[in-house]
């Protein structure tokens, strides 16, 4: 079973995927995670994105992986816990250029296919329910309005010590809601059937306990 959870950035995708997955006993595939990951080797390799011979040497080297601890979830990029730093604001700016580049992009369907092709699973990002896996059992499409998004994000900040206006939050995912949605490689689109819940009126567990209930009936 494949269950696809589509939106926007900060939409609660992550948490409400992660939720479900734990409430029906099957795996949650962060793909968000997975872009983030690559997005924080680049920079550490110090990789130009325009430098498209390197990116594809780079992800020919590439090993992600999840886990888990007394903490929560955890993913690491070659056998190093990168958990947090993939949620820092200097990898939140670059993620959605990184995640337009066609290559990088094929990469990480080829590696999201294969996991969901074997297993039960949720998978949450921009393109599950309309490229990655266009037949899933159930699709899910979560908005929220802007300044709701933003308040999360400021909240992830927090926890990670960093700071940011809120009028900068939502310039920035004004930015990212643009950049997801025109860019030419799978861009962010409600999958044809996905049935669209709106989190900004709905608590954590009432997104899950909703989405549940759906699959069950």
């Amino acid at each position: 079973m494949i269950i696809a959870i589509d939106g926007p950035a900060a939409s609660g995708k992550s948490t409400t995927a992660q939720g479900v997955a734990t409430r029906l006993g099957i795996t949650y595939l962060d793909t968000g995670a997975m872009y983030r990951s690559i997005t924080l080797g680049l920079m550490d390799h110090g990789i130009s994105l325009r430098d498209l011979s390197s990116i594809e040497e780079f992800l020919n080297t590439v090993k992600i992986e999840f886990g888990d601890s007394n903490s929560g979830s955890k993913i690491y990029l070659n056998g190093r816990d990168i958990t947090d730093k993939i949620r820092s604001t200097a990898v939140t700016e670059k993620v959605s250029v990184v995640s337009a580049i066609g290559v990088i992009r094929e990469s990480m369907v080829q590696i999201q296919r294969k996991i969901g092709g074997n297993t039960d699973c949720v998978l949450e990002g921009r393109d599950i329910g309309t490229v990655v896996f266009p037949d899933a059992d159930f699709k899910f499409f979560l908005v929220a309005d802007v300044e709701v998004r933003a308040r999360r994000r400021l909240k992830d900040l927090d926890e990670l010590g960093e700071e940011q206006t809120i009028e900068e939050m939502i310039a920035d995912i004004r930015c990212r809601d643009e950049l997801d949605s025109t860019r030419d490689h799978s861009p962010l689109v409600k999958a044809e059937g996905a049935i669209e819940i709106d989190t900004g009126k709905l608590t954590i567990d009432g997104q899950i306990e909703k989405i549940v209930n759906i699959i069950n009936q």
